[in-house]
Order: structure tokens, then C-alpha cells, then sequence
């Protein structure tokens, strides 16, 4: 398995059969400033991995009959003023095909690096735009849609979404390594971001992560990752119903599922059921895939861009079922 990790790969591979850890190696520099290594005491940025939870709370709000997937963002949110207000649904904001003009991701620099805005500021600066596509017709990935879910979270339990996110996810699970990111917090053990130009590594600087918010504003760590994974996956954190909702891959619209993509895959003669999540931003990159029919989970975060993540959890994942 060792062999399977990248020269240049900075971050930590973690690999769990029904929730135990089989195999975990963290490796490189958590601080390039100080020559700091990763150790299990290192937190990770994990940026739209955040979008999973954001997932899992709007799932929380169906099964308590709080909200309806086929409703509109106005009946939730009805201070909202863009075209889709009244036309796009959760279920459409869930598989990111609203059908917005994407000004969040078309102008990233302002819209991330420019100042710190609140969440009601950044939705009407850029997610108001008019719709360029028929609601749940096309896929077009963004922040936007959850940023939107996010607001939606706030308005329905009427408290900020790190407060709920608290509250419904990381207390009950006990995920104390696990938290709403500020892009003014010192958090211990934080990793350092690198965004690699060969032949060197440069900080990114200049970003708000406020700004990310529902949609990419929290850190974690493997472990922790590995307990929300299991509640998912395990019906604990969600009922069987719901998650098999959560899990139901919208093949129109590239495989999405609700905060996950789900696709069959094959490696070599073993055929599996992939769930996946990815997240990434100013070097930063996590990786998280879980095959639903073997309950094998593989987790990889790391703090720079130098290795592609995608190329290396495939040969992980081979080598580990003998492929």
C-alpha cells in the first residue's frame, strides 16, 4: 500500500473495513515554515467535503417534514431575489442544477479574496443572477446551490449554520477535531496550505473562508471523517429511507447524488458500488470514496496540489482489493 502513495504527496491516507481502521500513514509537511510533520494531531481544510454536511442537515429537516425537496428556495427563504426564488427546488439545489448564472464561480476572486462577506451579502452579490437553464435540467457544479441550502438551514431552525451544524452533527457524533472554519480562527494543529508551481511550493494568501460557508468553510481530520462516514453509511445519523434517498445517483445529471456522486465501478475483476466526495481550494485537497456494497471507506487529505489525488485513491483502492 505504501507503494501506491505519490512522491510529493503531503496529507494522510486513511483505509477502514466496516468502520475499523486497517491502514493509516500520514506523511510530508503539515509546515513548511517550521518543518512541522503530520501526525494525527494535524487538521485539515476540506473545503466542499462541506457540502456533505449541509447535505445530511436538509435530509434531517425531510425526515422531520420541516422541509420538501419539491419546494421552492422562496418558501424558505423568501428575502431571496433571484429568478430561481420561485422556480428552482431543493431537490435542484441538492444536484446543483438550479439553473443560476453562476457569478460566485465565474468571478472567484471577488467573490472569495476580496473582503469577507455575510452570508445574506454574498447571496444577493452573487447568487441573484437570472436563470440561464430550466431548473433540473442541466448539471453545473458551484457554491452557490448550498450556500443557498445553508441560508435555507439558518432561516428553518432560526440560528446560524455553525450553530446547527454543532448541535444536529458534530456533538452527537462526537467529532471534537471537526469544526465551522473563520478565516480569522487559530485552530490548533491546522495544516498550512500549499499550492504547488514546479519546481516549488508558495502560499496561497488573500482568502476569506467565511465565504466558502455551507458550501466549504470546515476542517476535519481522517478519524473524524471515518465517524461521519459510518453514521452515514451505517443508518445512524439518517434513517435507511432517507439515506437511500441521499444515495440515489441522478444519472441526467452526471451520477449526482445528494452531497455524493454514486456510480458503479470496476477494479479489474471486482465490481463495486462507488460513493464519493471530493473537496478542494488554495492547495488544499480531500478525497473521500465509500463503497457501499463492501463498506470500505478511503479517506485522503492533504495540504498541497502537487499529486493528483483522483489518480492515486484509484490505485489505493485496487491494491487494497488485490487488483
Amino acid at each position: 500500500m505504501d507503494s501506491c502513495i505519490k512522491k510529493g504527496f503531503n496529507g494522510v491516507v486513511l483505509i477502514a473495513d466496516k468502520g475499523k481502521i486497517t491502514y493509516e500513514r500520514y506523511t510530508g509537511l503539515a509546515s513548511r515554515h517550521y518543518d512541522i510533520p503530520f501526525s494525527k494531531a494535524s487538521r485539515f481544510h476540506i473545503f466542499s467535503v462541506t457540502k456533505t454536511f449541509t447535505a445530511a442537515l436538509i435530509m434531517q429537516l425531510v425526515e422531520q417534514n420541516k422541509i420538501s425537496l419539491d419546494s421552492t428556495i422562496s418558501a424558505y427563504y423568501p428575502e431571496y431575489k433571484g429568478e430561481a426564488g420561485k422556480k428552482a427546488t431543493i431537490r435542484n439545489l441538492l444536484t446543483y442544477s438550479s439553473g443560476r448564472d453562476l457569478k460566485e464561480m465565474r468571478e472567484l476572486i471577488e467573490a472569495y479574496s476580496t473582503d469577507n462577506y455575510p452570508p445574506d451579502t454574498f447571496i444577493t452579490k452573487f447568487c441573484s443572477e437570472k436563470l440561464i437553464d430550466t431548473p433540473g435540467k442541466k448539471f453545473d457544479y458551484n457554491n452557490g446551490d448550498y450556500i443557498l441550502l445553508g441560508k435555507i438551514i439558518e432561516k428553518i431552525y432560526g440560528r446560524p449554520y455553525e450553530e446547527v451544524l454543532r448541535e444536529k452533527i458534530l456533538h452527537p457524533l462526537k467529532m471534537s477535531s471537526t469544526d465551522y472554519l473563520h478565516h480569522n480562527d487559530i485552530i490548533r494543529g491546522m495544516a498550512e496550505s500549499y499550492s504547488y508551481q514546479d519546481p516549488q511550493f508558495y502560499t496561497p494568501t488573500n482568502y476569506y473562508m467565511d465565504n466558502y460557508y455551507s458550501a466549504g468553510a470546515m476542517y476535519s481530520t481522517p478519524e473524524d471523517l471515518l465517524i461521519f462516514d459510518q453514521a452515514i453509511f451505517n443508518h445512524t445519523l439518517l434513517k435507511k429511507a432517507t439515506v437511500d434517498l441521499m444515495l440515489t445517483a441522478y444519472k441526467d445529471l452526471g451520477e449526482v447524488a445528494f452531497g455524493f456522486w454514486v456510480y458503479p465501478k470496476k477494479f479489474g475483476s471486482v465490481n463495486t458500488i462507488f460513493a464519493e466526495r471530493q473537496g478542494g481550494g488554495f492547495g488544499n485537497h480531500s478525497n473521500w470514496v465509500h463503497l457501499i456494497d463492501k463498506d470500505l471507506t478511503f479517506i485522503l487529505l492533504a495540504n498541497t496540489d502537487a499529486v493528483d489525488l483522483n489518480t492515486m485513491r484509484l490505485k489505493i483502492i485496487a491494491a487494497y482489493l488485490g487488483q
